[in-house]
């Protein structure tokens, strides 16, 4: 009778990280020891058997949704919990290719919050940021220093960002000396990509009108894609990610040419 008691609390377990890999995109496995009270050896080999099975991949120190399962769009609310700290050190990492006085457009999207907060504590002495998205124009309200252009249009509600006709005409009317772009995927192929039509549009015209683009997702992202492409990475200068990445991966994006950064 235990062995069998142990055997479906393995099948319920695994079943639980399933489903939490399809609802964040990823999972690491010291989360998961914390959050199943288990330990490491025995989460891998969950992972590993839900590898066998199609349902994940693993990765260095976790597991990713597979390709196959294009990643679904989650609220900022829910998206900011996810891998916080990691979007700090990337944030930090891409602050140091701005400079005083550039116009930068920032990307909707927690890792591009995170680099918005940096930006203001950096405390330019003078800075244009443009953006489409509501909760990174706020973060500039009580900083006169830096000027802010919003681009209007069709609200998306899960993201609190502008998209549509009139934020794409807007835009072509702008140039920016660098682009931070934030993704939902960058997959086996090299492609970038987000959730949304709308959004993968008017990134796509936020590359064409800015001199310089850089990519900054964390590395769950990484081996993963989602519903609409952006663009090659190829066509971006670098990107920015953090110490978890896949290497397999990692010397497949170097070969690209771009630059790599790891926070």
């Amino acid at each position: 009778m235990p062995p069998q008691h142990s055997k479906m609390l393995a099948e319920e377990r695994r079943r639980e990280i399933a489903k939490l890999v399809r609802k964040e995109g990823s999972a690491a496995v010291e989360d998961l020891v914390r959050r199943f009270n288990v330990s490491a050896v025995t989460l891998r080999a969950d992972l590993g058997q839900l590898a066998r099975e199609g349902v994940l991949i693993r990765s260095y120190g976790g597991a990713i949704l597979p390709e196959e399962q294009p990643v679904r769009d989650a609220p900022l609310n829910v998206k900011k919990t996810y891998t916080q700290s990691q979007k700090m050190r990337i944030a930090a990492a891409a602050l140091r290719y701005i400079q005083p006085r550039q116009t930068v457009l920032l990307d909707s999207g927690t890792t591009t919050a995170e680099l918005a907060r940096a930006i203001k504590w950096a405390n330019f002495e003078a800075l244009t940021v443009v953006t489409h998205a509501i909760n990174i124009a706020q973060e500039f309200l009580n900083y006169p220093k830096i000027s802010v252009i919003m681009i209007g249009g069709i609200m998306r509600h899960a993201s609190g960002s502008f998209v549509g006709p009139q934020a794409e005409q807007c835009l072509s009317q702008l140039h920016a000396d660098h682009f931070f772009l934030g993704v939902d995927g960058l997959d086996k192929e090299m492609r970038l990509s987000t959730p949304d039509l709308l959004e993968a549009q008017l990134n796509k015209i936020m590359m064409q009108v800015s001199n310089e683009v850089t990519v900054i997702t964390d590395a769950s992202k990484i081996g993963r894609r989602s519903l609409s492409v952006i663009g090659d990475l190829s066509e971006t200068k670098r990107l920015i990610t953090d110490n978890r990445v896949n290497e397999d991966l990692l010397k497949k994006i170097r070969h690209t040419g771009i630059e790599v950064v790891i926070a």
